[in-house]
């Protein structure tokens, strides 16, 4: 059985009069998974094309290295405290 994993995908956003680098953490089950969910969150809140988005790196990383307090509370569960 797979099991979720988190993962960090980076990488920039380039519009004709828009460019910016991103970052963003996702629970899923494998790394083309996690891809296709910032194609998807990006095109919608940026409405950006997926030719526009351009992924730098994508990394598994341990549930203690989460920055997302809503992502960590969501993994670690209630016994972590967000600060």
């Amino acid at each position: 059985m797979n099991s979720v994993k988190i993962y960090r995908v980076t990488g920039e956003i380039r519009k004709p009069n828009f460019h910016t680098k991103f970052r963003k953490e996702i629970r899923s089950l494998k790394p083309e998974d996690a891809v296709e969910i910032v194609y998807k969150e990006i095109g919608s809140k940026h409405r950006a094309k997926r030719f526009q988005i351009k992924i730098a790196k994508v990394e598994e990383i341990s549930p203690e290295e989460i920055e997302s307090p809503i992502l960590r509370k969501l993994t670690l569960g209630e016994e972590d405290h967000v600060k």
